[in-house]
């Protein structure tokens, strides 16, 4: 019985893994009707990466967009 609480702990801790939202890869009308813009290599400062637009570019918007 003293394993049952360390498999429920386990089991918390693979869910909360799993909650994350992946990166979406898309085209750059798939970032903009996302309400995004494609940034080269990284998103600038106060701004969060939401998906990606090509190998080397990714989706950014703005952390309080509506």
């Amino acid at each position: 019985m003293r394993i049952l609480p360390l498999l429920c702990a386990l089991f918390f801790l693979m869910l909360q893994g799993a909650a994350g939202l992946p990166l979406t890869r898309g085209s750059p009308q798939d970032c903009e009707h996302r309400g995004g813009f494609c940034s080269h290599r990284s998103c600038p400062p106060g701004i969060s990466r939401i998906g990606i637009c090509s190998e080397q570019d990714f989706c950014c918007r703005s952390r309080w967009y509506p």
